[in-house]
């Protein structure tokens, strides 16, 4: 399984792509799609062929999106839900399903801690994944909802499995 997690923003998103095999978890990219200052059209386009330009470049199998909470700027809030929606749409046109963390989730599962700062998220992720150049704090985010998403995954199957395995005993 191939995770790519995002980080939508603006000025700049934050990608990050894990891969998952069994109980390993390892780095495959990390980056940022940046747009320009401007009208916000042309932004909005600038951030949809960069990630576009990334799925193409990486194949990802799976993809994770951190949700956006209403802050005290509307005008601020509108324009990170449409370049949310950039970071939603792309996923969709390559035909898979997206699932959205709430950034205190991520925390959680990355650090241990829900309220956790930018410098320990990115000091975890270090951790999980050693070795690694990470671009920015954005890049980092982006891996942290990765990693939630690839231990989501990971939990999910096993549950599913067990489910399955209790209903087969409960039916005979």
């Amino acid at each position: 399984m191939r995770v790519i997690g995002i980080d939508p923003g603006l000025r700049r998103t934050g990608w990050g792509v894990v891969d998952i095999s069994g109980n390993r978890i390892s780095h495959v990219a990390n980056g940022l799609c940046e747009s320009d200052a401007g009208p916000l059209a042309p932004r909005l386009l600038q951030l949809f062929e960069q990630l576009q330009a990334v799925f193409a470049a990486h194949t990802p199998t799976h993809a994770a999106v951190e949700l956006t909470f209403v802050n005290k700027d509307a005008a601020g809030t509108l324009k990170l839900g449409q370049a949310r929606a950039i970071a939603l749409l792309v996923p969709a046109l390559a035909g898979l399903e997206v699932a959205e963390y709430a950034p205190n989730a991520v925390k959680k599962v990355v650090v241990g801690v829900g309220h956790a700062q930018k410098a320990q998220v990115e000091h975890m992720v270090r951790l999980q994944l050693p070795n690694i150049d990470i671009v920015n704090a954005d890049a980092a985010d982006a891996l942290a909802i990765a990693l939630c998403h690839a231990h989501h995954a990971r939990f999910g199957g096993r549950l599913d499995a067990a489910l399955s395995k209790a209903g087969g005993r409960g039916a005979a």
